[in-house]
């Protein structure tokens, strides 16, 4: 059950510590680890620990409880620092397991102390473009030309020719747009700069795509989604007037903030939603470690803006009893008991396909014996 703005901004950048409920542990369920069925929860007692990505943050906070919920042996404390401090602590060892809307690179991989790496998706979202606009409430649309040039600082007023024509039904003010971005290294940023890049030839050749980026314009930082989100918040005496931000679709919808429709590849206005990210990553099934950009597809109705964002695993669990717990939470997470918490928080719950692909990464993590732990 979804309850209105249960926390507003307040979980951001802090550890979410699941303390394990008195009573019930739930039936458990066996599966076989290549089917989509869901996860078994007979699983070793064990405290685990997250870092990453503040894109997964809401999902994360409501599966995680429910989880602890259905098996009660088990807790997890979940650190939501963005996607590059959960992979620098995943690398460290410092955490069981990381998260991030940006797989890690080859040389991301090289520096993590735990040996083999493998990395799974766990969430599919957008990511909204929000705004606080003086008397425009809703009905913005944008083009990527137009949403690149206000990033590029070749827009600088809510009023300009090119604004004003795409929005010929909206009385648009002269006020000087503030952009909003991210002062951490994030995978949103990631999945924005991807967009950019594919859509501007400008922005390709200028500040490109990264969890980091040299913004054109100095702008606005804030810490996480949630940084940004208290920039852009439309309330009276919240956020900047003028403002333009992106942050993860969960944020925008649980907040009530007003986000623009983004022109996509087929040249309709879309506006982020289940069914429109679902209908982006629908156009490129096969998606991997090493090929996981599903900015910008093809189709009438896809969302531009959308991505997965992908748990971290050592494949050697030192650990085997913690490493069993770790890979049938996860699966769990991955499949229909944590996928039914997605919907809820408008998270596209993972297609079939994409189930399989985290389950097989899942049934390679071994003990130091060379055990497979998701038995």
């Amino acid at each position: 059950m979804r309850k209105p703005n249960p926390m507003r901004f307040a979980l951001g950048g802090l550890a979410v510590l699941l303390l394990a409920a008195c009573g019930s542990g739930g039936t458990a369920a066996t599966t076989t680890p290549t089917g989509t069925t869901d996860a078994d929860l007979t699983t070793p007692a064990a405290s685990l620990t997250g870092a990453g990505s503040t894109f997964d943050q809401p999902f994360f906070t409501r599966a995680f409880f429910t989880y602890n919920q259905v098996n009660s042996n088990v807790t997890v404390n979940y650190a939501s620092i963005g996607s590059g401090g959960g992979i620098a602590q995943f690398q460290a060892q410092t955490v069981n397991f990381g998260a991030t809307d940006v797989p890690m690179s080859a040389a991301d991989v090289a520096k993590a102390k735990g040996g083999a790496v493998l990395q799974l998706p766990v969430t599919l979202g957008g990511v909204a473009i929000a705004y606080k606009v003086t008397g425009v409430s809703a009905g913005l649309h944008l083009s990527s030309a137009v949403l690149a040039n206000i990033y590029l600082g070749k827009i600088k007023t809510w009023n300009d020719p090119a604004i004003a024509a795409l929005n010929s039904n909206l009385t648009l003010p002269n006020e000087p747009i503030v952009i909003v971005h991210r002062s951490d290294a994030s995978g949103t940023t990631y999945i924005f700069s991807d967009y950019l890049t594919r859509v501007s030839t400008d922005w390709a050749s200028g500040p490109g795509k990264g969890k980091s980026i040299s913004w054109p314009v100095a702008g606005v930082g804030g810490k996480g989604n949630e940084g940004v989100a208290g920039n852009v918040d439309p309330r009276p005496g919240h956020g900047i007037e003028g403002a333009i931000g992106y942050v993860e679709l969960a944020y925008a919808l649980q907040n009530n903030f007003t986000y623009a429709a983004v022109q996509n590849s087929a040249g309709a206005f879309v506006k982020p939603s289940l069914a429109t990210v679902a209908a982006d990553a629908a156009q490129k099934p096969g998606v991997s470690a090493t090929d996981y950009s599903i900015v910008n597809q093809s189709g009438n109705n896809s969302y531009p803006i959308s991505g997965y964002s992908w748990a971290l695993v050592y494949k050697i669990q030192t650990d085997s009893s913690v490493g069993t717990a770790l890979v049938r939470m996860l699966d769990w997470l991955t499949h229909a008991g944590g996928q039914s918490q997605a919907a809820a928080l408008q998270y596209v719950p993972l297609p079939a396909n994409i189930q399989r692909l985290a389950r097989t990464a899942l049934a390679q993590v071994t003990g130091s014996s060379g055990k497979a732990l998701l038995a």
